[in-house]
Formats: structure tokens, C-alpha cells, sequence
């Protein structure tokens, strides 16, 4: 029972380094959308109850509509995949000669050559699938991914909401329980917190520098989130006053 306790475990930890990337670019949006719903709704002077519902309906209507994104591009590169090999099985079922020499080609462009060229051409052609797979990835540059795209969907889904919920706690919190303090300087903290943690996850994803990925990602957070307060700020001005 243990033994398979660990094993599920792996698995679920395994599969959660598989969409991570989706994760982490999910959650960035996410806190940079709603983060920015919530400072344009403090610049203008916005009640905490309006604040709240534009940034429900901006987490929920971002997040579905990234998500379909998301699922889409990856159905479509997917889609791309199968139709170029079914042309490349065809090639090579009809028109052999033609295909061995681009084998021929790619591996003497590799810097083989003479008997030893010959006996990898002679390798590659004896199996279609390896030789359909060598022009896949040699002359057209195309590898599959084989990930889900229904399950890059999801996890673009979840982490949108998940972590573009965060810079709404604070004032969820304010309007049911009255918080004395800086609701803005509060959810901000909350949300740099956030910005940081998927920062890091980020340098994990693009083996770059921890430090560097969090910064950045800091720096985009707090770009947003100035835009949208003047802006919000402006407009409250012009609209409001």
C-alpha cells in the first residue's frame, strides 16, 4: 500500500511538471488581468462590491477564453503534426527514391559521408516509421507534442482562475468582514507574494536565473497594474466626477 501511496504521488507530481508551463503562463495572466481590474477599480474610486464583480467577470471570462485559446492552438498544431506525416507516409510509400535521398541529404549535411552515409540511409529506409519520423523532425522541423490539448485547456483554465482569484481575497475579505487597513496596499502585498512565487516557478519552466524570472515577473505585475490605475483614474474624471 505504500509502495503504491509513492507511486500515485510520482504520478500526480509528474503530471503536474508536464503542464507546468501552462500553469505558470495560465497564472501570470491570470494575476496580471485581475490585478489590473483591481487597481484601475481603486484609481477610479470604485466601491469594493463593483471592484469585485469586474474582476469576476474579467477572471472568469479571460480564463475561458485563454483556455479555449490555449486548447485550440494545440489541437491545431496537433492537427498540423498528423496531416504532414500522413503526406510524408505517402511519400515514402509512393515516391521512395525521392525520400531516400533526402535522408541522403539531411545526413550528409550532418557530415556523413561514404560507406557510413550509406548504412544509415540503409537503416532509416528499412523502417518507415523511423524514416517518416527522421523527415518529420529533420526536413520539416516538426516534433508532436504529446500532451493533451484538452488537459493544456484545463490547466491553462485552473491556474488562471486559481491564481487571478488571489488580488481579489483582500477586498472579498473587506466587503463580508470590514478590514481595518489599506485594502489596495493589503491585496497588492498578497498579489507581489503571488507574482513571485510564479516567478519562480517560471525559472524552473526556463532555466533562467530565480532571481531574474521573479523581478520580471514582478516588474510585468506592477507595469499593469500602473497603467490601469491612471487609466482608471483618468476616466473616474472625466465619467464620474
Amino acid at each position: 500500500m505504500h509502495e503504491e501511496s509513492l507511486h500515485n504521488t510520482s504520478s500526480i507530481f509528474g503530471r503536474f511538471q508536464t503542464y507546468l508551463p501552462e500553469f505558470v503562463y495560465g497564472g501570470i495572466d491570470g494575476a496580471v488581468t485581475t490585478f489590473a481590474v483591481v487597481a484601475g477599480g481603486f484609481g477610479a474610486n470604485l466601491d469594493t462590491g463593483v471592484i469585485i464583480i469586474l474582476g469576476f467577470a474579467n477572471l472568469l471570462a479571460d480564463g475561458f477564453s485563454m483556455s479555449v485559446g490555449a486548447y485550440l492552438s494545440a489541437k491545431s498544431e496537433r492537427e498540423n503534426f498528423k496531416k504532414n506525416q500522413a503526406i510524408e507516409y505517402w511519400e515514402v510509400e509512393n515516391i521512395p527514391d525521392a525520400e531516400r535521398k533526402e535522408i541522403e541529404d539531411i545526413y550528409r549535411a550532418k557530415g556523413f559521408e561514404g560507406k557510413l552515409l550509406d548504412r544509415v540511409v540503409d537503416q532509416i529506409t528499412t523502417d518507415k516509421d523511423i524514416w517518416v519520423a527522421e523527415m518529420m523532425k529533420d526536413e520539416l522541423n516538426l516534433l508532436l507534442d504529446d500532451k493533451s490539448p484538452l488537459n493544456i485547456g484545463l490547466a491553462t483554465l485552473i491556474s488562471f482562475i486559481l491564481v487571478g482569484l488571489i488580488p481579489l481575497l483582500i477586498y472579498i475579505w473587506d466587503f463580508f468582514g470590514d478590514i481595518s487597513g489599506e485594502v489596495f496596499l493589503l491585496t497588492s502585498i498578497l498579489t507581489a507574494i503571488a507574482f513571485a512565487i510564479v516567478g519562480f516557478l517560471k525559472s524552473y519552466v526556463n532555466k533562467t536565473s530565480i532571481l531574474k524570472s521573479i523581478l520580471e515577473t514582478l516588474a510585468l505585475g506592477l507595469l499593469a497594474a500602473m497603467v490601469a490605475y491612471f487609466v482608471g483614474d483618468l476616466l473616474e474624471q472625466f465619467f464620474l466626477s
